[in-house]
């Protein structure tokens, strides 16, 4: 869930500045382009992750609102309904550091936030679908739609949402933690389930 930046972000952004100088409108708008604030939701996998229950990402390149579009697109793209706006924040926050560190970048999703239109997250999923399938084989598309798969199912966020612990190696591997847990199996007698490794 989106909500509009507060007084209270305004002066946070102002006191991140590095000379702690009087800002005028204009130099706060080039030191934050947007903020993206929410809400993590008591009971969530997320809340173990997130540092508090609210939680605000700065944004370089992208304003609040165009945030918030890409934020609808990138749910529309991989919807998960019980999955946190943090997680699918993690997106729109790569795209935005992308976008400030490269102008073609930007120019592409100016551009396609353009074809989206200020009211796409406004709209039902069901007109979202129809409105991106419109422009699924552009540039813009595939390459959201690469980000988002790339960004969202590699953060901890996401392997706490669908249960993945992760890789097992540092953790001593497989074997041990998890290999034989066929609990809907019924258990195999030991002279016909082969020689077992010993524990370490």
């Amino acid at each position: 869930m989106w909500e509009t930046p507060t007084v209270a972000d305004t002066y946070r952004i102002i006191r991140l500045c590095k000379d702690g100088a009087r800002m005028n409108r204009r130099k706060l708008l080039k030191a934050s382009a947007g903020v993206l604030t929410g809400v993590v939701v008591s009971g969530s996998p997320l809340a173990l992750w997130a540092k508090g229950r609210a939680w605000t990402m700065d944004l370089a390149a992208l304003s609040t609102a165009d945030a918030a579009t890409l934020m609808a697109m990138v749910r529309t793209i991989l919807p998960h309904d019980k999955l946190d706006d943090l997680a699918y924040a993690q997106v729109v926050k790569a795209v935005d550091q992308q976008a400030h560190g490269d102008s073609r970048f930007a120019a592409l999703i100016e551009g396609g936030l353009r074809q989206l239109g200020s009211d796409f997250g406004k709209n039902g999923e069901s007109q979202r679908v129809e409105i991106l399938k419109k422009i699924e084989s552009s540039e813009f598309f595939q390459a959201m739609r690469q980000k988002s798969v790339q960004i969202l199912y590699a953060t901890p966020f996401a392997y706490s949402y669908f249960g993945y612990e992760g890789e097992a190696f540092s953790k001593g591997g497989y074997l041990f933690r998890g290999f034989s847990d066929l609990h809907w199996l019924p258990e195999v007698p030991e002279e016909n389930s082969g020689p077992l490794p010993a524990k370490s």
